[in-house]
C-alpha cells in the first residue's frame, strides 16, 4: 500500500486511547483493529487480519526468542526468590546500600555483566533492586528510570558483544549498498558512537535526575492495590537466606552468554572481536539460559529442595510476565500493520523539504517522532538509515554524524515511547502503570532531545 497520511491513523488512535484510559493495551488493541480494517475493510476481514498479524508476530523467530527468554528468565527469578537467593543477596547488599546514591552506583556497576541486551539487563536487575526499595527511599518509577537510563543508552554505545551491534552494522551496510558507497560499515558505526548525542545526554541527565531528585515521603504507586502484588512480609521472612542461589545463576547466565556469543561468531568463520560482532547474541542468551536453568535446578535439588516445588515456582513466576508478552505481541503486530499501510514510505516521501545544511538535526527530530510512535529503535533505524545515508551523500554531509543522529533518534523512542518494549517490560516487572511511567520520564527525555538537537545543529557547521 502506497504511503499516505492514513498510516498515521493507528498511531493517533493508540496515543489518544492510551491518554484517555491511562492504559497502553486498550489503545494498542484498538489501533491494531482499526489499522486492520483499513487494510481489509469487511465485517470479518479486519478481525481476521488482526489475528493473522498477531500470529505472525508470535511466530517470528527473533520475537519468539525474546518471548522464551523473558518467560524463562522470569521463571529463573522466581526459583531464585523461592530458594532464598534474592533475600540472601538483599541481606548482604543491605549492609552496604543505605541511600539512593549507593543504589545508583550498584545499578551502574551491574552493567559490567548485563550489557548484552536491554531485556537481559532489565529482567536481571529489576527484581533485585526492587527488593531493596524499602532501604533506599525511592519510588518504583524512579527505580525503573534509574535502571532504564543505564540500559538502552549504554548498550547502543558498546561496539561489541551486544544484541544491537550486528543489526546496527547491517542497517549501515544496507544504506551504503543502496548508494553504491565503498566504505566499511563497522568502522562508520565506531565513528558514529561519539555523535549519538541523545544516548550520551540521557545517561548524564538520567543519572543527575536520580542523584539530585528529592525523595518523596510516600511511594504513590503503593497506594494502588491493583498494581502491587507483592509477597507478604511473613512469607518473605519464612524464606531461607542463601545469596549464592542468586549469585551463581546470574553469573552463569552472564559468563555463558559471552562464551556462547563468541563461539557462535567463530562457528560462522570469524575470529577475535569480529566473532562478537557477527554472532547471534539473542540465540546465545537463550541457550545460556537453558544451561543455567538446568544447572540451577540440579543445584537446588542437591540442597534437598523438591523438584515439584521448583517447577511450580518457575511456572508461576514465568506466568507473571504473560501480560507483558501479550502486550509485546500486539506492539509487534501493530508495527506490521503500519508498515503494510506504508508508514515508512510516507516518512521518506515527505522529507524532501529538508535543507541540506540541517540534515543531521532534522533527521534526528524526524527519527525521534517516528520512534516515539512505533516504540522501536530497530524499526526506526531500519526505516531511516538508508534515507539518512542517501541525504548525507547528496549533501556531502558527514556520514558518521548523520548515522549517529539516526541511531540517537531510535534511542529516544526506546526511552520515551509508551509502546517501547523496555517501557512495558520494566513496568510489568515493577508493577507500575506503563502509561504513567512513560509520562513520568518524558520530561528528562525531552530535555535530552533538545540538547541533542542543538549539538547536531552546531556539529553540522563544524564538520
Amino acid at each position: 500500500m502506497e504511503g499516505s497520511w492514513i498510516a498515521l491513523i493507528p498511531f493517533c488512535i493508540v496515543i489518544i486511547t492510551a491518554i484517555k484510559t491511562k492504559q497502553v493495551f486498550p489503545g494498542l488493541t484498538l489501533g491494531l483493529i482499526v489499522g486492520c480494517y483499513i487494510i481489509n475493510p469487511s465485517l470479518v476481514g479486519g478481525m481476521e487480519q488482526a489475528a493473522q498479524y498477531i500470529v505472525e508476530s508470535l511466530t517470528d523467530i527473533n520475537n519468539l526468542k525474546i518471548i522464551i527468554f523473558l518467560y524463562m528468565f522470569s521463571g529463573l527469578v522466581g526459583i531464585m526468590k523461592a530458594s532464598g537467593g534474592i533475600k540472601g543477596f538483599v541481606s548482604v547488599a543491605s549492609a552496604k546500600i543505605h541511600s539512593r546514591k549507593q543504589a545508583l552506583l550498584l545499578t551502574w556497576a551491574s552493567t559490567l555483566g548485563t550489557f548484552s541486551a536491554p531485556s537481559f539487563r532489565i529482567v536481571t536487575v529489576a527484581p533485585i533492586m526492587k527488593a531493596l526499595l524499602q532501604k533506599i527511599n525511592m519510588t518504583r518509577k524512579e527505580l525503573a528510570f534509574m535502571i532504564e537510563t543505564s540500559t538502552q543508552p549504554v548498550i547502543v554505545l558498546i561496539p561489541i558483544a551486544t544484541a544491537f551491534v550486528g543489526y546496527m552494522v547491517s542497517v549501515i551496510e544496507m544504506g551504503l549498498q543502496n548508494q553504491g558507497i565503498e566504505a566499511d560499515a563497522y568502522s562508520l558505526y565506531i565513528q558514529s558512537i561519539p555523535f549519538n548525542f541523545f544516548a550520551i545526554s540521557m545517561i548524564i541527565i538520567g543519572t543527575l535526575f536520580v542523584w539530585f531528585r528529592h525523595p518523596k515521603k510516600v511511594d504513590s504507586e503503593a497506594r494502588n492495590p491493583e498494581q502491587i502484588k507483592e509477597t507478604s512480609h511473613a512469607e518473605d521472612e519464612a524464606l531461607p537466606s542463601k545469596p549464592w542461589n542468586l549469585i551463581i545463576p546470574v553469573s552463569l547466565v552472564i559468563v555463558l552468554t559471552l562464551i556462547l556469543t563468541w563461539l557462535d561468531g567463530v562457528k560462522k568463520g570469524y575470529s577475535s572481536f569480529q566473532a562478537f560482532i557477527e554472532a547471534d547474541v539473542l540465540q546465545a542468551m537463550v541457550v545460556a539460559l537453558f544451561f543455567t536453568l538446568l544447572i540451577t535446578i540440579c543445584m537446588l535439588i542437591a540442597q534437598k529442595q523438591k523438584l515439584k516445588k521448583i517447577i511450580h515456582e518457575f511456572i508461576e513466576a514465568g506466568n507473571n510476565l504473560m501480560s507483558v508478552i501479550l502486550l509485546l505481541s500486539v506492539v509487534w503486530a501493530l508495527s506490521s500493520v503500519t508498515e503494510e499501510l506504508g508508514f515508512s514510505t510516507f516518512v521518506t516521501n515527505n522529507i524532501d523539504w529538508v535543507p541540506q545544511m540541517l540534515i543531521p538535526p532534522v533527521m534526528f527530530l524526524i527519527g525521534s517522532f517516528v520512534s516515539y510512535f512505533i516504540g522501536s529503535s530497530w524499526g526506526t533505524w531500519g526505516i531511516l538509515m538508508p534515507l539518512g545515508i542517501s541525504l548525507a551523500q547528496a549533501a556531502d554531509a558527514s556520514l558518521p554524524l548523520v548515522i549517529g543522529a539516526v541511531f540517537a533518534s531510535g534511542s529516544f523512542g526506546s526511552i520515551a515511547s509508551p509502546l517501547s518494549d523496555n517501557n512495558n517490560t520494566i513496568a510489568g516487572l515493577l508493577n507500575i502503570n506503563a502509561m504513567e511511567y512513560a509520562r513520568y520520564k518524558l520530561l528528562p527525555a525531552l530535555i535530552a532531545l533538545g540538547i541533542s538537537t542543538i549539538l547536531y545543529s552546531i556539529m553540522t557547521f563544524i564538520l
